[in-house]
């Protein structure tokens, strides 16, 4: 089912993020921490793609499993740095075979070690190309629908919001359906960001991208990396807790749990969870919510 569709059917959205591992004992862990949420009853999976197409084939093969044999809907992530136009049409060509319906478009990064990666012999520089690609393609127009990356706090290699929210803007032109936020600790933030896409006439449904708080140098990593700031009061709870880390898991499910409550409530379309493949936090947290089978 189309995320159009499942959206038309149920607010908020619940959908789960997991990235393909590099081993193979971490893919049986991923397939264990998905059977184990599926309980959960979610509206979607969404796999990621490494940067480069590095993990291009454990992507499509996990896609594949997590559709047929799991029976959950899922979202691809297709990033469009470092393919040309005839390696995305063969991707997109495996998508359809193996039933995948949807399909979130990104630029994506070039490994910094990528010392041959020149975006000018490649055919796409932006997701916006992608997205007008696909729409395009006489063989793909019809097949997915596709969500593009919204951010709340502004893209990193993009601190102006105007400029910004026009990139956006240009996504949504091409034909994207949905929006899917980078992740973020503070509320305000998303319904700043939303408030500003509504009044630029962007009616696509948002969903709201949630990590929680489970490791303390990891999330002030993924926060450096992605432009997130973490607020006064999770930090200084990270900072107490140090190494302590069943209460810093014990602190973010609390805090995360909170941050949803408020986002259900304020009538957010979609909630996303960064799962890092793994469950404790995730099943904790729409414990907590009421959420899972009844949802």
């Amino acid at each position: 089912m189309k995320i159009s569709e499942i959206l038309k059917q149920k607010k908020p959205t619940i959908s789960f993020e997991f990235f393909p591992p590099k081993t193979p004992e971490g893919e049986g862990k991923l397939f264990d921490t998905a059977d184990k949420l599926r309980e959960l009853n979610p509206s979607f999976i969404s796999v990621t793609y490494g940067a480069m197409g590095t993990t291009r084939e454990n992507t499509l093969r996990i896609v594949g499993k997590i559709k047929k044999e799991m029976h959950l809907e899922v979202a691809a992530h297709l990033t469009c740095v470092g393919h040309n136009q005839e390696e995305i049409e063969k991707i997109l060509c495996t998508f359809k075979e193996k039933g995948i319906e949807n399909i979130v478009a990104l630029r994506g990064d070039p490994p910094q070690d990528a010392r041959d990666y020149c975006p000018e012999k490649d055919a796409f520089k932006h997701a916006n190309e992608l997205v007008r690609f696909i729409r395009n393609h006489n063989d793909f127009k019809d097949c997915f629908d596709i969500a593009v990356a919204g951010y709340p706090e502004c893209h990193i290699e993009c601190r102006d919001p105007k400029q910004d929210l026009r990139n956006l803007i240009n996504k949504v032109e091409e034909g994207a359906q949905a929006i899917l936020t980078q992740l973020f600790f503070d509320n305000a933030d998303f319904y700043g960001f939303v408030q500003r896409l509504r009044r630029a006439g962007i009616t696509q449904p948002v969903i709201a991208g949630i990590m929680p708080v489970t490791h303390g140098p990891q999330i002030s990593k993924f926060s450096k990396m992605c432009g997130a700031k973490i607020p006064n009061d999770l930090r200084q709870a990270i900072e107490r807790y140090d190494d302590d880390q069943a209460s810093i898991e014990a602190y973010g499910i609390d805090y995360a749990t909170r941050q949803c409550q408020e986002l259900i409530e304020w009538g957010a379309d979609g909630l996303h969870f960064y799962t890092l493949n793994k469950t404790l936090a995730t099943y904790e947290i729409f414990t907590r919510l009421g959420l899972g089978r009844s949802s």
